[in-house]
Formats: structure tokens, C-alpha cells, sequence
């Protein structure tokens, strides 16, 4: 039987739940347990594919093409698993989903209600999600991680926690635990508790009693023994059931932090967890787990030399917009043994107008340029800031600065070499400009231009090396000199065929294409230290022991030359592709089995199911 732990949160929201759930699943594979995550948005919307960055952080992509929350980013690193779109639930999804058996009939004419029906969609999707392999093993997982999105209390989540509420029931209390995290604000020297009392008996009144309530702390003065017995008294709960989780050097040492105050200890009694008759061989690479983490953790705690990156995009505002971009650059920091020093410039502040109306703004952005080890631009949509993010490129080409174009950052690469090199002067990329005079970046053909949700190139795709490039090419090295990789794409726009032959007869080289050539999905700068582009978002593979090859390349390149050099030769070596090898398909194959659950989705909804 499946073990289900269900980690909610109180008083607010964006206090770190989604780092708690992932620790927690870390710390239980560590034990030797296989597990899996699954992510409620109370939310409306299908999925985030629609939402601005500024609004809801970043957008992030599965190998399945779901775009979805942040947090089953945080799910895949920590745990080492490949998620799907249906790990993510939202109140969209579900209300379509029993929308569309109604319209079928499935319910016998019967009035459909919140309670019975919305609750029960909400527990058979966990229930059979939860079932799904998603680790190497490709069994079944001991233990699923269910987090509830917003705070109790929220009118949105109620269809949500009562669902809840009713599958503690449905699977037994030795297969139910609920972590409950809520903030404990220190005010004036002095840690509060009213708030965490009052969340927990709202949380009560619902129906659901914590076992574990984790007391975030905004500072890094750790929970006091004394609040701890406090909330201990007023909660009804054991002493050993209040963890506190303060602010840490690092969000890798949150594991260790809640190791050390024995979590694992009382899931595995609170749960029977020895029911479950863990094999040897899984029991020994938990142990190893937990040692290559904790190597990893205390070893960046003794890193002096630094390595300077500046990030120039156009959400900086709300630096979780780039939250699988800022984890890449850790995780090659870690491997590279470097300190990670992050400048965030806004591509606005480049551009010649912010030079008039804000003098300040636009001489703090170039000086962080003029100074940067290495330049990376990441995705992005939209006019504003391009010609700064161009600038930017410009500077890296000509002053030799290492330099990483993601998505948006690798076409506007292309355009910049266009302009500047090629003599295009009107080159452009038909996103920015419809009717560009030069469009080296164009609208691809099979994309929608009615519907926005679901309608971009989306998912785990190949990329072929061209032959000739295992001789010079560092991005081919940084992936084992492979002939072929995969990585998860997020677009609507390509490189301009008609120039292909213009762009590499003047230096630019793709090395890296789609199956059948049409596609530019790697370029690389032969006459550079290190200048790439990826159409691709590698960062969403990314993986703290095992890091995004473009990203711990760039991360050595602008931390010297001995240091790519002695990654180019590790990953040589060492390189292995974070994606379960059933999923490393020709895209032809992709596109087969999309019709194939496109025509099953349809025949369900006609009411024709096989």
C-alpha cells in the first residue's frame, strides 16, 4: 500500500513548503524508499503555461511537454524523479475533468455537486498518480508527497482540503501523515506562536490533524526549546512533532536540518514504514544518497575562490521567474568548487534611452557587464529590453567573456551575429517585429496562433550532433561526445532556414539540429573561449549531483580555462543523461504517441471509451 504524506501550509503563502516536501522525500530515499511527488494548485487555470513569469515564477517544462509549477522543479532535483503533466493538479483540470463526464453521463442523470463529486475526482487522480514509476526502478513508489498549494483557509483550496480530509479514511490512518507548515514570526527578539496556533486549529475545525508541524523562521536564530514546548502544549501535539526550519547558508542543508531532528525517525514509525520490506540493494543506494549530499552541502561551505555571473533578463524583479537557471548555475558552482556570485541586470537598463532618463540604472547595469566572468542570457517573450540582452551578447562575442544564450538569449544571439558580423542591419526576429525586412527568427508552422496554452514546441526532444563536431565542439564534450541528446523545449519561433547557410559561411556554427536537419537547436563559436546558444531549456534537467552540461560548462569557462578543460574531461567520463532511457525517443515517435493520447482523450470525451 502506498504511504501518503500531505504537506499544507498556514498563516501564508511562499514560506517554503515546496522545499519542506522535497527534503522530506529526499530524507525517505534515503532510507532506501522509492517516492513521488504530486503538486495541488488551487488555481483556475489548466496549467502555467499562460501565466506571466512576474505572476506566479517560473513556467516549469516536464519530459511529457506539461507545463506546470515551479515546484515540481524542486521535486525533480531533489528526488532525481521524472514527473508528468498530472502531477500537477489545479482546480481547472479538475472541474474540466468532471465537466466532462457529466456532459458524457457518467453520473446517471445524478446532480453534480462539490461533495461527492469534485472531492472524489481530486482523490482517484492522487490515488492514481501515485501508482506511476517515475524513478529508474520503474516500480511503483513506497511513498507519495502531496502538496497543497496557498493556505488552509483560502476559499479555493476547501474543495481541496475536504478531499483530503475524506482520503484519510480512504487509505488508513498507517497510510496517511500530514506535515502542516507555518510561519513563526520573531518580533522584537521575542518567536511568536499565536499564528501557528491559530492555523492549526482552523486546520483541526476542517478535519485534519497535523502529525508534524513544521515552524518556519524567517532568520536564522533556530526554534527556541521553549517555543517549541509551547507550541507543543497549545497543539496538541508531542514535542517531538514541532521541527523548526530557519534560514540557512543553503536550501541543501534543509535535509540535513530535518534529519537532525528526527523526522525520519517518526515517519518511519508513524507510517509502519518496515512494512514495506526494503531490498538490500535499495537500502545501499540510499546510504550512498545521503552521503554524496552530505559531502555536497559541507563541501560548498569551504569554497573561497568565486565565480562572477551576470544574468541579464527581463523578470528580474522576481528572481523565482528564472528559479531552474539560478539551481543550474548552483549545481555547476558545486561541481566547478567555486562560490557563486549572481548579478541580476535588468536588459532595459543596457539599452541607450535608460542612459538618458535613468543615468544611475544604466551605468550599474554596464559596469556589472564590463565585470562579469560570464553573461547569460535566459528565456524570455516580448519586445521590451531586447536591444539591452543584444548589447550584452555583443560584448561577450567581441571582449571573449564566457557567454550562455537560453531559448530567447540563443536566438537573440543569432540576430546579434546577423547585424554585426553577417551586415544584416535589419535583421530581426518575427516575434519582436511581424513584418520584419530580415527575419532571422521566425514563427514555426505547426504552431497555433489562436490559442496560447499547450501550443508551443513543448517536451523532451532530440538534438543530433552534426558530424565533424566531435573534434572541436565543448558542448558536444560536455554531454560524453554523445551524437545525440535530449532536452525540454519551450517555443514558438526558430532560426530562419533561408539563413542558415549566410549565419555558418560567416562562423556561426549549429552543431546541434533536429532529426531531420531543418532545425537549429545548438550553436556554437569555434574562435571563442565559450559562446553558446540552446534552443532548448536545459536548465530543466538540471540535477544537484549531476548538473546541466551547457550550464557547468559555462560556470568552469568563467571560472578559468584549467577549470573547463578539467570538466570537458570528467564529463567525458562521467556524463549521464538524467532522463529515464524509455523517454529518449526519435521526435517521430514523440509526435505518434501525442496523437495516440490526443485520440484517446477525444474518444473519452465522445463517450467512446475502449
Amino acid at each position: 500500500m502506498t504511504k501518503y504524506i500531505l504537506v499544507s501550509g498556514g498563516v501564508v503563502s511562499g514560506i517554503g513548503k515546496g522545499i519542506i516536501a522535497s527534503s522530506t522525500g529526499l530524507l525517505l530515499k534515503t532510507a532506501g524508499l522509492k517516492v513521488t511527488a504530486i503538486k495541488i494548485d488551487p488555481y483556475m487555470n489548466i496549467d502555467a503555461g499562460t501565466m506571466r513569469p512576474t505572476e506566479h515564477g517560473e513556467v516549469y517544462v516536464l519530459n511529457d511537454g506539461g507545463e506546470v509549477d515551479l515546484d515540481l522543479g524542486n521535486y525533480e532535483r531533489y528526488l532525481d524523479v521524472t514527473l508528468s503533466r498530472d502531477n500537477n493538479i489545479t482546480t481547472g483540470k479538475i472541474y474540466r475533468e468532471v465537466i466532462e463526464k457529466e456532459r458524457r453521463g457518467d453520473y446517471l442523470g445524478k446532480t453534480v455537486q462539490i461533495i461527492p463529486h469534485i472531492t472524489n475526482a481530486i482523490q482517484d487522480w492522487i490515488e492514481r498518480v501515485s501508482k506511476i514509476p517515475v524513478d529508474e526502478t520503474d516500480e511503483e513508489p513506497d511513498v507519495c508527497i502531496v502538496e497543497l498549494g496557498g493556505t488552509v483557509g483560502d476559499i479555493e483550496s476547501a474543495p481541496f482540503v475536504e478531499a483530503m480530509r475524506q482520503f484519510q479514511f480512504r487509505v488508513g490512518h498507517e497510510n496517511f501523515a500530514l506535515i502542516h507548515v507555518s510561519l513563526v514570526p520573531d518580533m522584537h527578539g521575542e518567536q511568536k506562536t499565536k499564528p501557528t496556533q491559530t492555523t492549526v486549529h482552523a486546520l483541526r475545525g476542517l478535519g485534519l490533524l497535523p502529525d508534524l508541524i513544521a515552524c518556519r523562521l524567517l532568520s536564522h536564530q533556530p526554534l527556541e526549546i521553549a517555543t517549541r514546548e509551547k507550541i507543543s502544549l497549545f497543539c496538541h501535539v508531542a514535542k517531538e512533532q514541532v521541527v523548526g526550519v530557519h534560514d540557512l547558508s543553503s536550501v541543501y542543508h534543509v535535509p540535513l536540518l530535518l534529519r537532525s531532528q528526527g523526522i525520519v525517525e517518526y515517519l518511519h514509525k508513524r507510517l509502519n514504514l518496515a512494512s514495506l520490506n526494503i531490498s538490500k540493494p535499495m537500502m545501499d543506494r540510499g546510504m550512498m544518497l545521503a552521503r554524496k549530499w552530505k559531502e555536497m552541502t559541507t563541501g560548498q561551505e569551504r569554497f573561497f575562490d568565486e565565480v562572477n555571473i551576470v544574468l541579464v533578463g527581463k523578470y528580474t524583479d522576481l528572481k523565482d521567474s528564472y528559479m531552474s537557471v539560478v539551481k543550474s548555475l548552483e549545481h555547476s558552482a558545486f561541481r566547478c568548487q567555486r562560490k557563486l556570485l549572481i548579478q541580476w541586470v535588468e536588459s532595459s537598463d543596457l539599452e541607450p534611452e535608460t542612459q538618458e532618463l535613468h543615468p544611475a540604472r544604466y551605468h550599474d547595469a554596464w559596469r556589472a557587464v564590463v565585470g562579469a566572468g560570464g553573461i547569460l542570457v535566459p528565456g524570455g517573450f516580448g519586445l521590451r529590453g531586447t536591444e539591452g540582452m543584444i548589447l550584452a551578447i555583443k560584448w561577450a562575442r567581441e571582449q571573449k567573456v564566457p557567454f550562455l544564450g537560453i531559448c530567447f538569449g540563443f536566438q537573440l544571439a543569432v540576430v546579434e551575429w546577423a547585424r554585426n558580423v553577417c551586415g544584416l542591419t535589419n535583421a530581426q526576429s518575427g516575434e519582436l517585429v511581424e513584418n520584419a525586412d530580415t527575419p532571422i527568427i521566425i514563427f514555426m508552422p505547426e504552431i497555433s496562433k489562436t490559442h496560447m496554452g499547450g501550443t508551443m514546441r513543448l517536451g523532451l526532444r532530440p538534438t543530433v550532433f552534426q558530424a565533424g563536431s566531435e573534434t572541436w565542439s565543448k558542448a558536444r564534450k560536455l554531454y560524453g561526445s554523445a551524437p545525440k541528446i535530449w532536452e525540454r523545449h519551450r517555443h514558438r519561433y526558430e532560426v530562419n532556414p533561408a539563413f542558415i547557410e549566410k549565419l555558418e559561411s560567416s562562423g556561426m556554427d549549429f552543431i546541434g539540429r533536429d532529426e531531420k536537419g531543418e532545425r537549429m537547436q545548438v550553436m556554437e563559436l569555434r574562435d571563442h573561449p565559450f559562446f553558446m546558444g540552446f534552443q532548448a531549456h536545459p536548465e530543466f534537467c538540471t540535477r544537484p549531483l549531476n548538473p546541466s552540461p551547457p550550464f557547468l560548462g559555462f560556470v568552469a569557462a568563467a571560472s578559468g580555462e584549467e577549470v573547463l578543460e578539467h570538466q570537458l574531461d570528467l564529463q567525458t567520463q562521467l556524463y549521464r543523461p538524467p532522463h529515464p532511457e524509455h523517454s529518449m525517443v526519435s521526435e517521430a515517435e514523440i509526435l505518434e504517441a501525442k496523437e495516440k493520447g490526443a485520440q484517446g482523450e477525444e474518444r473519452l470525451v465522445n463517450g467512446h471509451a475502449d
